[in-house]
């Protein structure tokens, strides 16, 4: 089974690993913020995660791990 893993501290919430997901289950979280006062991204499904990677490929702050 895939899985990502997301650098809150490193995210500042461009969206475009959640533009990049074919399976959509990337979100913004809506409640926690980080050190430099973005909201980070987060996985929301992380059992449909299919470890294509276009999400940590598009991340210009290289803030997302992929595992398969």
């Amino acid at each position: 089974m895939a899985k990502i893993i997301i650098n809150e501290e490193r995210c500042k919430g461009c969206e475009l690993c959640i533009t990049q997901c074919p399976k959509k289950i990337i979100a913004l979280s809506k409640d926690k913020l980080n050190k430099k006062g973005f909201h980070p991204a987060e996985l929301i499904d992380p059992d449909k995660c299919i470890g294509c990677a276009f999400c940590a490929t598009t991340c210009p702050d290289v803030a997302i791990e992929v595992y398969r």
